[in-house]
């Protein structure tokens, strides 16, 4: 399921390498980390807009892992000696072209397995206008959906959609802040 791409460069991103508990206790590439399934951390966001809609990206074709599945609306690792909270920062703004995060939230969190590749995932999520500027080399397209219509994509089998964003919409779900934050993104 998680099918690798070489032609994605992953041999000089450095990321911290964590113990069962998330405590640092090295660094290795994002290569090296991928290929020995060292637990590592990542951020996923969802972007909402003003109407609840929450935006998903398809991954670019050329992503290493899950090429061409839906994801998150932002999703990255955090880098080595980088905090949770930057890393979605720049994830937003790298990807999406999101530069205001007044409205960021963190909703909760996943603990590293198999499902997330051995990531421990801080989940965040952020209300924002629909005029994203989605990165080419990290976005094959973006779709705006209704809660309703991502659950359906969800128990669609023949979509091709990340086992990570499947745990994050849970993870959303089940969080006190989730339903919080939607209501108040509808306001």
């Amino acid at each position: 399921m998680n099918e690798l791409n070489t032609s994605y460069s992953t041999d000089h991103e450095l990321l911290a390498i964590v113990d069962e508990h998330d405590q640092v206790i090295g660094s290795k590439t994002r290569r090296e980390i991928h290929h020995e399934g060292l637990r590592h951390r990542a951020v996923h966001i969802l972007v909402f807009d003003l109407s609840g809609h929450v935006c998903l990206q398809k991954r670019s074709l050329n992503k290493d892992v899950n090429p061409g599945a839906w994801d998150t609306s932002a999703a990255g690792h955090v880098d080595f000696g980088e905090s949770y909270e930057i890393a979605a920062v720049r994830e937003l703004r790298e990807e999406l072209g999101i530069s205001s995060i007044e409205s960021l939230i963190s909703i909760g969190r996943l603990d590293a397995c198999e499902q997330t590749g051995w990531e421990f995932v801080q989940v965040f999520a952020i209300k924002a206008k629909r005029d994203l500027s989605p990165a080419p080399e990290e976005i094959e397209m973006l779709k705006w959906v209704s809660l309703a219509e991502l659950d359906r994509l969800l128990d669609d089998d023949a979509v091709h959609v990340t086992r990570s964003f499947r745990r994050v919409w849970d993870c959303f779900k089940a969080s006190e802040l989730g339903p919080a934050f939607l209501a108040q993104a509808c306001d």
